[in-house]
């Protein structure tokens, strides 16, 4: 690496850490706060190529966006009932990520696994499903920080998750499990 790249990485780790450190976690609030919810089926997920909103095109979960006065369990059924025309079943809590972009957007995340559900998996205009072998995850077609908590997911191990963002690359992240 020549000496110019070097003062650039450098440089850019910096401005990582001095953004991370200028976000104040403890009074952290969201401006939106969204579920994802993952089917589990044996060796099997239920991952979605996302269509259209934050993240299009990526591979990520179905979810999206909590409705007024809408419990996060109820706004993941809601989600994967529209994206995917299937209910799940079997939902239990699996974790929760917190995401601060350099741009001012905050975004809260409940993350749920179900290990059912009724109906047939259906293309809809906001997204595709894709079933993935759970040791086949494609994770250089999703967000940065999935690679550090879904194996947690999968392992049925509890997690709680803070980023920072600037568009699609990740800065920095504590990520806690177990």
């Amino acid at each position: 690496m020549a000496s110019d790249d070097t003062a650039a990485v450098s440089e850019a780790m910096v401005t990582a850490a001095t953004v991370w450190e200028q976000v104040d976690w403890e009074r952290w609030t969201p401006v939106d706060v969204a579920t994802l919810l993952f089917v589990l089926r044996g060796e099997e997920v239920l991952l979605i190529r996302k269509k259209r909103g934050l993240g299009s095109g990526k591979i990520n979960g179905p979810g999206g966006r909590l409705e007024q006065g809408e419990t996060p369990l109820a706004a993941a059924v809601r989600e994967v009932q529209e994206e995917l025309c299937i209910t799940p079943t079997g939902i239990r809590a699996a974790g929760e990520l917190r995401f601060q972009f350099v741009d001012g957007y905050r975004l809260h995340c409940h993350v749920f696994t179900a290990t059912g559900h009724a109906g047939t998996p259906t293309e809809t205009d906001e997204a595709a499903p894709l079933w993935m072998s759970r040791g086949r995850i494609p994770f250089d077609e999703m967000w940065a920080d999935d690679r550090l908590w879904f194996p947690h997911l999968l392992a049925g191990v509890p997690f709680s998750g803070r980023f920072l963002f600037d568009g699609d690359t990740m800065l920095g992240h504590d990520l806690r499990a177990g």
